[in-house]
């Protein structure tokens, strides 16, 4: 069995956060889900649990950080294609979240862009040349 990740997102408002995560391309999974959290399937391995805060509180003692105010991680997602790339972020934009906080990216053989979630999450949505993926020249 390949190693899953599970994203785990403290959020404000459950429903809103879910129609964002459903227009970056993620699909809510009901058997996982219910009114303290939801988890959005983005493959058979990627996957983010939005819980409310109570929820997210009951699996840490540590305050829950703002994540407008500050950076504790950045979470990356890959498409197929620059054209992706640009209508996944345009996707997350319209889905209530915004577009483009940290500066676009374009090395040639890499191509990304960010896109903040309604909570403060930046999610950076990435291409990269499949050779150079691969170990090749890009």
């Amino acid at each position: 069995m390949p190693r899953s990740i599970f994203v785990n997102l403290p959020v404000s408002d459950l429903a809103r956060s879910t129609t964002f995560y459903e227009a970056l391309g993620g699909t809510r999974n009901p058997q996982f889900s219910n009114e303290g959290g939801a988890c959005i399937v983005f493959s058979d391995t990627v996957y983010a649990m939005l819980l409310t805060h109570a929820r997210y509180g009951e699996f840490t003692t540590r305050p829950i950080a703002d994540a407008r105010a500050t950076s504790a991680g950045l979470y990356a997602l890959s498409c197929d294609s620059i054209a992706e790339v640009d209508a996944v972020v345009a996707s997350g934009a319209s889905g209530g979240g915004r577009a483009d906080p940290n500066t676009k990216q374009d090395h040639g053989f890499m191509y990304g862009r960010s896109v903040e979630d309604p909570d403060g999450h930046v999610w950076e949505i990435f291409w990269m040349d499949p050779k150079v993926a691969a170990g090749g020249q890009g």
